[in-house]
């Protein structure tokens, strides 16, 4: 009884000090767990302190630069700024990132991470060149636009298009030469009548055809006298054909227009307007012998704007009004230094001269003058004589170079830029007609394999169907052959037998000629006869 209740006793306080080793364990490994957690906290602090601080190097053409990890981040969609895109370009035998691409240009692009948004262009790097590695780094189109408006180019307008099938037929007709023969032939006449135009306009004033000479039979006196019957004259046709001409080609691009309204406001509609109203304002004036009136004389003088007609299909002269459009502002100083020096210079003279009655006789009398000096043109119908007014004209003609040579720079500019831009446009319309080429030889390719594939295929299954065919035909035979041993029951099943055999050898053999892309049908086929095979003895059985 001792030793049970010892027994038990000491059981107890070996559960007991269990419980307590076990609780001490518990404690210990908490405080651990504790311990292990501040140390991982301070881990990840300190990982999260040297991600941020992290330095990246960057090879570009062989001039390395360094920046932090976190400047890039701030563009997660670049390609500097997204680690899975810029993985490709990692080098690991030198730990850092390699871009063949421009190096001045990348100074810039650098600098955009850098000042949070500041993209300024190098001197030193062309503008089709910067636009192409902003597209590399995948700073965004609006970054693209922006660079473009502080450079100040225009941007180029999406054509319109008519919804009907026949109206975007003909306003491609009249509109855009380029898209077919058809369109090309009607711009070389529409240049054709156009240039038969301005020169009639020039020719008719000839004295030759303006005057005719009248001599007095037996007489050696003629006398010489305007022709007042103007409509008898070939310029006259001349004139209505091509008016006609030109109010068709108006109303065919009026019908057709996307949008009526722009289409009116349209600078080189109102030209057309223009050109096609004098004649129907004069035809009924001439008629009533009112031809020597001043209103009709400007009437006929606005004629001359039909040259202008011209810039529709010419590229020189579109370029030459966007250059003059997005110079306007310069060429506004200019005038307007101009107008200065021509007010200054005029009264400078006139003083200087002492009001010579013959040359200088007023301050407006001089602005001719001091605008023939400061343009560099020097007539010489007028000029001063004094050593003063000497000196007046040296320096309203250096002033007027200085005038002059200041805007010009920037005016050039913008013809080169616009001169650049139509020959990347127009290889761009090259390169996107050749791509579209290859890609209809590319589709006709495609289109051939896959008939012949087809056809192919079809010869194939001709074949196996023939196969087939003859199968089932030498099973047929083979039965007729044993048709006398069909009333033995122990010899039925195996003759049912042999013969599901041999057509299931057939079958298999003429499937396994078919090409690789008829594999499903031929599994499918397998498995049919398979299970046919399987009833059929079952069945028989």
């Amino acid at each position: 009884m001792y030793s049970t209740s010892a027994a038990s006793s000491a059981l107890q306080d070996e559960n007991q000090n269990n419980t307590d080793r076990n609780q001490w364990k518990l404690s210990n490994s908490e405080n651990d767990n504790a311990g292990i957690g501040l140390n991982k906290n301070v881990q990840l602090n300190s990982y999260d302190n040297k991600t941020i601080s992290q330095r990246v190097t960057i090879n570009v053409s062989g001039l390395k630069y360094e920046t932090f990890l976190k400047t890039l981040e701030q563009y997660p969609e670049s390609l500097l700024g997204d680690q899975l895109k810029r993985a490709p370009y990692y080098d690991e035998d030198h730990n850092e990132y390699f871009f063949d691409r421009n190096r001045p240009a990348f100074d810039a692009i650098l600098f955009y991470y850098q000042s949070c948004g500041k993209l300024i262009r190098p001197p030193n790097v062309p503008m089709d060149v910067f636009t192409d590695e902003i597209r590399f780094y995948e700073l965004g189109e609006h970054v693209i636009h922006k660079i473009e408006r502080e450079e100040g180019y225009i941007e180029d307008e999406e054509p319109v298009y008519p919804k009907g099938k026949w109206k975007r037929k003909i306003w491609e007709l009249f509109e855009f030469p380029d898209t077919s023969m058809l369109a090309k032939i009607v711009a070389i006449m529409s240049i054709s009548i156009i240039t038969l135009s301005i020169v009639t306009f020039c020719v008719e004033t000839l004295p030759q055809f303006r005057y005719e000479k009248i001599c007095i039979n037996g007489t050696h006196s003629c006398v010489t006298r305007e022709i007042n019957n103007e409509k008898a004259m070939p310029w006259f046709a001349i004139e209505s054909a091509c008016i006609v001409w030109f109010t068709f080609e108006y109303i065919m691009r009026f019908i057709s227009s996307p949008d009526k309204c722009i289409f009116v406001r349209s600078f080189l509609n109102i030209i057309d307007i223009i050109a096609i109203v004098p004649y129907y304002v004069t035809l009924p004036m001439e008629s009533s012998n009112v031809s020597s009136l001043g209103v009709l004389r400007v009437i006929r003088l606005v004629r001359v704007f039909r040259i202008f007609k011209l810039s529709r299909h010419s590229r020189g002269l579109q370029i030459l009004g966007h250059t003059l459009k997005a110079s306007l502002r310069e060429l506004g100083l200019l005038i307007f230094f101009l107008l200065i020096g021509v007010i200054l210079f005029s009264s400078a003279v006139y003083y200087a001269e002492g009001g010579d009655k013959e040359t200088f006789k007023s301050i407006p009398d001089a602005f001719w003058w001091a605008v023939v000096t400061m343009t560099t043109v020097g007539y010489g119908d007028m000029k001063p004589t004094t050593p003063w007014g000497k000196i007046v004209g040296s320096l309203c003609a250096i002033s007027g170079v200085l005038t002059i040579a200041l805007p010009v720079p920037v005016i050039v500019s913008n013809f080169n830029y616009f001169y650049h831009r139509e020959n990347e446009l127009r290889a761009a319309d090259a390169n996107k007609k050749e791509k579209k080429k290859r890609e209809e030889e590319k589709k006709e390719k495609n289109k051939e394999y896959k008939e012949l594939k087809n056809n192919s295929s079809a010869e194939n299954d001709e074949l196996n169907k023939d196969k087939l065919n003859n199968g089932l035909h030498k099973v047929i035979l083979f039965e007729d052959d044993h048709e006398e041993v069909k009333g033995d029951s122990a010899t039925l099943p195996l003759l049912n037998l042999a013969s599901n055999v041999l057509l299931l050898n057939n079958s298999t053999n003429t499937t396994d000629q078919i090409d690789n892309n008829a594999t499903n049908q031929t599994i499918n086929e397998n498995e049919v006869s398979n299970s046919i095979y399987s009833s059929s003895i079952i069945n028989k059985v």
